[in-house]
């Protein structure tokens, strides 16, 4: 049912030392690995979340016999709707990225018309 890479919404449904633990659906729960939470060094787990909280996750594996999905929030804004900052361009600076080039390419052409 879910694959690699999909992007879902869980509840955070406990913590550990060693990760979060969400409840999927029904029949799924998962992990949220302490290394996938964060690129950054993560001192506590359960200040990513608390207990209730739907977020978003990336499924990194599923486990259909056993129903258990790992999971990251790595990378993703997990708290508003699991898309990557690039996704998102929450600083509208994507337009910037995909045209500077051409941009910079029409500015020396017209600079050697001159």
């Amino acid at each position: 049912m879910y694959k690699k890479g999909d992007i879902i919404k869980c509840t955070i449904s406990g913590f550990k030392d060693y990760g979060i633990f969400v409840k999927v659906d029904e029949e799924y729960d998962g992990l949220i690995h302490i290394s996938e939470i964060s690129e950054s060094f993560v001192r506590n787990v359960s200040d990513y979340g608390e207990i209730g909280e739907t977020i978003y996750a990336s499924v990194i594996d599923n486990d259909e016999e056993s129903k258990h999905l790992k999971l990251s929030i790595k990378n993703i804004n997990y708290k508003v709707d699991g898309k990557s900052m690039e996704e998102r361009d929450i600083n509208g600076f994507l337009p910037l990225k995909e045209n500077l080039n051409e941009w910079i390419n029409e500015k020396l052409q017209e600079i050697d018309k001159e």
